[in-house]
């Protein structure tokens, strides 16, 4: 049990000298043999942060040893995610990362990070940090860099507060961006399936207008327009949380939408279609033909109202007509 506690310390004696003495090689192969050692034995990765390895890795983020960095605090995470988690200034070194080369292991890290609720509030309240994610989805194809991202995004928007901040910093436009243009395997996918959370706030409602992003979520949703199933109850998912969260302006904005109920109810009746996909059309038409419903009684009342005050004009159920 001694042995790796006492390799672990001596990993991290050998990249704290080496920092010290600002020698750039044997920094970089310090840092290797952390991310080699963390890679192929899950059970030295605890250790490693005991011995401080973390701040370490973290300040060797912007060097050259970046991604060998990036790769070891990502596996350290893995089995040590609360003393990678509060490292000072990880969170920070890691937003620097996101701009770099180990952008991919950057955007895991977080991701991995996220899968604890409890911190899902704190790098919410990191714009610069968000702002980089954001940015990975403009940058140019990696799909590594660009599916981490997502899942960062996505864990962000798990916590409602943060929706409104990635709407903000412009995720909106960047993930309709993907779904229309990118043809990279399970892109389209994990995009969808961060516009479903991001929908799920008042303020997503506009930026969705901007992008034309209710007519493109009715593409996918209509029968053959999203090449897999996931990605259509991802867009079934997003309509329905836009209408809860966006209210009657939301649901005019999608029965704006020429065939828009008729779309939605062929997935609901679709025998062939995911029973979560299933469930998200059957909510969404009940909202969609709830609003029409209430749509109708208003016009009502306000005909009836007219009547009332105007003994010139007839209702139409009244109304007499002469030959």
């Amino acid at each position: 049990m001694e042995v790796r506690p006492h390799t672990a310390r001596s990993l991290v004696g050998r990249l704290r000298g080496a920092a010290a003495a600002c020698d750039a090689a044997a920094t970089a192969a310090a840092v290797a043999a952390i991310r080699l050692a963390s890679k192929d034995d899950p059970a030295i990765r605890a250790p490693l942060a005991e011995a401080g390895a973390v701040p370490l890795l973290a300040a060797q983020l912007p060097a050259a040893a970046g991604v060998d960095a990036a790769a070891a605090l990502l596996n350290i995470s893995i089995s040590a995610r609360e003393q990678v988690a509060s490292a000072p200034g990880l969170l920070d070194a890691l937003t620097a990362a996101l701009r770099t080369g180990a952008a991919h292991h950057a955007a895991a890290t977080v991701h991995s990070l996220l899968c604890a609720e409890a911190h899902r509030a704190a790098i919410g309240a990191r714009r610069p940090l968000l702002a980089a994610l954001v940015a990975l989805l403009r940058a140019p194809p990696s799909t590594r860099a660009t599916k981490d991202a997502l899942k960062a995004l996505f864990a962000v928007a798990l916590y409602p507060p943060n929706r409104a901040t990635l709407v903000s910093l412009g995720a909106v436009q960047a993930l309709f961006a993907l779904v229309i243009t990118d043809p990279r395997h399970g892109i389209v996918e994990d995009a969808t399936a961060v516009v479903a959370q991001v929908a799920g706030c008042a303020e997503s409602l506009e930026a969705f207008r901007w992008v034309s992003g209710v007519r493109i979520l009715l593409d996918l949703v209509d029968p053959g327009g999203a090449e897999t199933a996931r990605a259509r109850e991802n867009a079934a998912a997003a309509l329905l949380n836009l209408v809860v969260a966006g209210g009657d302006p939301a649901v005019a904005e999608v029965l704006a939408v020429g065939g828009a109920e008729e779309t939605v109810r062929e997935l609901a009746e679709d025998s062939a279609a995911t029973p979560r996909g299933k469930a998200k059309a059957e909510a969404l038409l009940r909202a969609l033909e709830g609003a029409a419903r209430r749509r109708e009684h208003r016009l009502a009342d306000f005909l009836n109202g007219l009547v009332q005050s105007d003994p010139y004009i007839s209702s139409p159920a009244s109304a007499s007509t002469h030959g």
